[in-house]
């Protein structure tokens, strides 16, 4: 509970501090009574943030953080009021009609924030005594000798199926190095990454190669100093008391001096990087006595720490059904005689599949089933249960991914809570959960770098922590684009998740909405009904819901985050969903992308003054965004892309100066004075992400050539020439003349008609350019002929490139290597006139350096 009270409390902190420090008027009306807020969250999150065991304080301490967790979210909705009141002293269309000097809003706003700061007061009262005891009993890492034996575990080989492909693909890395060898195991909780380690280590052929073989249970508690003291106990046979940190390392050296070695450091949770580079120099490395270190983890990013190559990184999958099933019968028929078939059968077939090919919850789940596996009923109650079995605190599979739970750091723990509302199997997008953390304030911009950039990054780690399972990819940085989670991380998941409760389930681990609910993912099985008491909910997706009636979820006073982007909403009356939406006056993430039947954006957009993220991308039918959204001041998403029917943008769009992210601008003619034209991006300061298109009406003057370059943010810019039919000499022209910061990382061009690339496409003018993209182009060369010298003597900083579609393209991989130096990743398609290239380049192919 706590990480998760300390992750809003110093998101709330740092949205009081903002609104502070750049005075807005009605926040400053009451700064007494924030400025007593922002004190006592900074002692809570002082109190909350080292509580790791919350779980064994008394009831009190437990329900004062319940109360805590409430009043911050209630604080979150008054400062949100109050900074949306504030757009209304500005807003030249008066929305609602309500007097900005309403003396009951006043009255109403000062009651609350008193009432929320007594609660504040109260709680710290009763959490002060312990905030001494919690620094007094959390002494630094590794002061106490774990609990853990330092010994590998019990091995049984009877015990492994389906291991022998992981087995040999390590032995052969081992046998094969020249020089120390250094190896990772890297996979999820109860993946198996230990039983592949224990399965080479008990190996005939390694027991030949190896002098020495030592196995260290890492940890999360051991010091890099029990590591050693273990290490020279196992080499030496004796008890190594007596030695302090230097000496330990020492005597290692010695004793390693002449002998191979095969060391495994088992469940590394983090690693200190010079302590690791010189414990590994120690090792081993002359011809014929060379050493081989095998760590598991289940973070990536540790095995990196250790310079572990990720051409030595093994992440083992999942047992496939065959597997899953022989194992599972190990456990489950613990005698020969015992047979099933029939129905029983099936139902047992049906439990072993939900254990989703994990080992450990096989083995748990199959020891668990073998008493009873005689009785239809006992099985189906076991297949009725089992997110119960699963969940429950005595659960041995729920105790190993819990450890990877409490090992994440707050703001991580926060994200991947949120994923408790996708239902089971469910592929989940990437864009649409970090636009869910940026509507809720759960990831923040900070420093240089966006929220969404940082929302990828925290996807990222997730990744590298073994916790969701990438389906899409981007191949040039390994951005995520879509991904799953293993069933067992969704019940770890769903149980944390209640217990904080920010969602509810069922038997059956289905979620329900309930009056405590604060998200839901919506689904058609859903209860309607239960929705008339939700006034707490703050973000609800809609995952399947094919039909629905808006006047069953009533006004939800608090949503966040609206998205229908997996509904369909067929037959719904456009005016009333529009009339329902403007209503939720905290909104601050909306999603109606692909509704059928949205042909125009009405003027009550306006009432939506909280909004930041507005995404209507793939709308077919949309004709028209009213004027009034250039009123929305907040928004740093507006994503139109790909809505063929909208012809422009409305004037006055320069307006959003906090537009971080600007996706379908239409670049129009200058004779239509109801277009936003591209002079108006001049004031997007902020602009980061911008995709725009040209058409045969694209006309831009001479003091709209250096709009682009004023955008000192601007990292990523995409072209589309895709609508250029009649006139696209023309306009690709005026694209020449552009002016482009020199700061874009990442650049798109797609349907240019046209033999060589734009004028500005070249080093010099784009020294910062890291990925390329062309498709479906008329290209036939890539390089600038002209006569400046200086560009024909520059060189690209290109990492990445990407060509699709190019049927005309004619350039030789050895000079296309000379150009860009820095070429890591290559990605082609169709590309027919390529020579050379070390990657198929009809059919899609993909070159990374370094790898075969």
């Amino acid at each position: 509970m706590d990480p998760l009270i300390g992750a809003m409390a110093q998101t709330l902190t740092e949205s009081l501090f903002t609104a502070l420090g750049n005075e807005v008027r009605i926040a400053l009306d009451f700064r007494g009574q924030f400025d007593q807020m922002k004190q006592r969250l900074v002692v809570m999150s002082a109190f909350v943030s080292n509580t790791e065991n919350v779980k064994s304080k008394n009831d009190l301490v437990k329900t004062a953080l319940t109360t805590l967790r409430e009043v911050i979210l209630e604080a979150d909705n008054v400062l949100t009021d109050c900074l949306v009141r504030a757009e209304y002293r500005t807003d030249e269309y008066m929305c609602f009609g309500h007097s900005l000097q309403d003396p009951f809003f006043f009255y109403k706003t000062g009651k609350k924030l008193k009432d929320i700061n007594s609660k504040m007061e109260q709680t710290q009262k009763i959490l002060e005594p312990y905030i001494r005891t919690t620094d007094s009993t959390h002494s630094s890492r590794g002061s106490h000798q774990d609990s853990r034996l330092l010994y590998s575990q019990d091995f049984n080989p009877t015990e492994i199926i389906g291991l022998h492909d992981d087995v040999e693909k390590i032995k052969g890395w081992i046998f094969n190095a020249e020089d120390v060898q250094h190896v990772a195991i890297v996979g999820m909780g109860g993946l198996g990454k230990t039983t592949i380690a224990q399965k080479i280590i008990h190996d005939d052929e390694v027991l030949d190669s190896f002098e020495k073989i030592i196995w260290v249970c890492f940890s999360r508690a051991i010091s890099e100093e029990q590591v050693m003291r273990c290490t020279l106990q196992r080499l030496i046979g004796r008890d190594v008391t007596g030695f302090d940190g230097s000496q330990l390392l020492s005597e290692i050296q010695q004793v390693l001096e002449n002998k191979s070695c095969l060391i495994v450091l088992d469940d590394v949770w983090q690693i200190d990087r010079l302590w690791w580079s010189n414990l590994s120099s120690v090792f081993p490395s002359r011809k014929g006595k060379k050493s081989c270190v095998i760590i598991t983890t289940r973070n990536e990013s540790v095995a990196t720490d250790m310079g572990i190559k990720s051409s030595r990184t093994h992440k083992p999958d999942i047992l496939d059904e065959d597997q899953s099933w022989r194992l599972f019968s190990k456990f489950a028929f613990t005698s020969s005689k015992q047979d099933c078939s029939g129905e029983v059968e099936k139902v047992i077939k049906d439990i072993a599949k939900k254990c989703g090919g994990l080992p450990l919850a096989i083995k748990t789940i199959g020891a668990l089933l073998a008493p009873k596996i005689g009785s239809l009923a006992a099985c189906k109650h076991i297949l009725d249960t089992f997110h119960e079995l699963t969940t429950k605190e005595d659960s041995s599979v729920m105790a190993s991914l819990q450890l990877s739970y409490d090992e994440l750091p707050r703001h991580l723990k926060q994200c991947l809570i949120c994923f408790s509302i996708y239902p089971e199997d469910f592929q989940m997008r990437a864009e649409q959960l970090i636009h869910w953390w940026m509507g809720e304030g759960i990831v923040q911009e900070k420093d240089s770098k966006s929220a969404a950039e940082l929302g990828y990054e925290y996807l990222s780690e997730l990744v590298k922590r073994c916790l969701i399972e990438v389906g899409k990819q981007r191949g040039f940085d390994g951005r995520v684009y879509d991904f799953k989670m293993h069933d067992m991380v969704r019940e770890l998941i769903s149980k944390n998740a209640k217990e904080e409760k920010f969602c509810s389930f069922d038997e059956q681990g289905r979620q329900k909405a309930t009056p405590e609910s604060r998200w839901i993912g919506f689904v058609d099985e859903m209860n309607k009904e239960s929705f008339t008491n939700t006034s707490k909910l703050r973000a609800m997706l809609f995952m399947s819901c094919s039909e629905t009636e808006l006047k069953n979820f009533g006004l939800l006073p608090s949503l966040r985050v609206l998205d229908f982007s997996n509904s369909k909403l067929q037959g719904i009356n456009i005016n009333d969903l529009f009339d329902w939406i403007s209503s939720l006056k905290r909104l601050a993430c909306l999603n109606i992308s692909g509704i059928p039947g949205l042909e125009m954006v009405p003027p009550s957009i306006r009432k939506l003054r909280n909004l930041q993220l507005f995404v209507l991308t793939n709308s077919s039918s949309l004709k028209y965004l009213h004027p009034y959204i250039t009123t929305l001041k907040k928004l740093i998403v507006l994503d139109v892309g790909f809505c063929p029917n909208l012809e422009y943008l409305p004037s006055g769009l320069g307006k959003l100066s906090h537009l971080q992210e600007l996706s379908g601008f239409k670049v129009s003619s200058n004779s239509r004075k109801q277009c936003a034209q591209l002079l108006e991006l001049k004031q997007m300061i902020q602009l980061r992400v911008l995709r725009i298109s040209i058409s045969d009406e694209t006309e831009i003057s001479e003091n709209e050539m250096d709009s682009l370059s004023q955008m000192s943010n601007l990292k990523v810019l995409s072209i589309d020439a895709d609508n250029c039919k009649n006139n696209s000499k023309q306009a690709l022209e005026m694209v020449d003349k552009l002016t482009l910061p020199s700061c874009l990382q990442e650049l798109y061009l797609k349907h240019f008609r046209r033999e060589t690339l734009p004028n500005w496409v070249n080093p010099k003018m784009l020294p910062s350019l890291q990925y390329l993209c062309l498709e479906n182009a008329d290209l036939q060369q890539l390089n600038i002929k002209n006569f400046d010298k200086e560009i024909e003597k520059s060189i690209w900083s290109i990492e990445g490139l990407c060509l699709k579609f190019l049927t005309r393209l004619d350039v030789d991989w050895k000079d296309l290597q000379e150009d860009m130096p820095q070429l890591s990743y290559l990605e082609v398609s169709h590309c027919y006139q390529l020579k050379d290239f070390p990657c198929s380049v009809e059919t899609p192919g993909v070159w990374r350096k370094g790898q075969p």
